[in-house]
């Protein structure tokens, strides 16, 4: 009995499974079947994307910070129908900075079916801030000695690091720090800015206008934190510990 040898059928493609590091690499193609997005849509849909990205941080990045934004991978299970022209967006309520996302949907009428899709990115934000020159421990008093200036990512924390070494002389840390870390508002303990039963200047702010009076610390004036303090008449207000004896209350 003779045998014959068959050839192996070809595989048939998927639809396309996108993957943002393959459409931003610029010597690699998109192989897919004739219905699938084509590559110079989605490239270009890809690019967008990572400019309105940077736009939105760079809004809110002091003055020439270097904005960079990583893309991630879009989920590779996604199958998607062809579409000829995709269009990027920012979602609404995303962050600017640190890990978010970006938009792409199928124009209306572009493709068969309406899709939209989110890229994860990280938005990184260069920029020269204030760090600690040597590990310190927590309870450590700052001085200028201990700290130096290096560039670092902004967005990699939830608070905007220090930019000033100046603001900084004086300040007791909450936790140890490490060299080179960036000095962030978390870093620090809260000041005082006055005690309970200090006399207070309350400054109560509207739109417009502002009414300054004398009162009475009921508790200690922590930074950032409310306080109530007792006017010469005998109300009872509350507002926040914004300085040496000062108190304000927003109208």
């Amino acid at each position: 009995m003779k045998l014959r040898l068959l050839a192996p059928r070809p595989a048939r493609l998927a639809p396309l499974a996108l993957s943002a590091a393959l459409l931003l690499s610029p010597g690699l193609a998109l192989a897919a079947e004739p219905a699938a997005l084509p590559a110079n849509s989605m490239t270009k849909a890809v690019a967008q994307a990572m400019q309105l990205a940077r736009q939105a941080a760079g809004a809110l990045a002091p003055p020439k910070a270097r904005v960079l934004v990583l893309p991630g991978t879009l989920d590779p299970r996604l199958k998607l129908a062809p579409c000829d022209q995709v269009q990027a967006f920012l979602p609404a309520g995303v962050p600017s900075w640190g890990r978010s996302r970006v938009g792409l949907r199928c124009v209306k009428g572009q493709g068969p079916v309406a899709w939209q899709v989110y890229l994860p990115v990280t938005v990184q934000v260069w920029a020269p801030a204030v760090v600690t020159s040597a590990p310190l421990p927590a309870g450590a008093l700052l001085d200028e000695s201990q700290l130096s200036s290096a560039d670092v990512d902004w967005a990699a924390g939830t608070s905007a690091p220090t930019s000033a070494v100046q603001s900084l002389q004086g300040r007791v840390l909450a936790r140890p720090v490490v060299a080179g870390q960036p000095v962030r508002a978390a870093d620090l303990k809260a000041r005082q800015w006055f005690a309970q039963g200090d006399t207070v200047r309350i400054v109560a702010q509207g739109a417009g206008f502002a009414i300054s009076a004398e009162g009475q610390a009921l508790g200690p004036g922590l930074e950032g934190q409310r306080v109530r303090v007792r006017t010469d008449s005998g109300r009872v207000l509350v507002g926040q510990a914004v300085g040496h004896n000062r108190v304000e209350l927003n109208l």
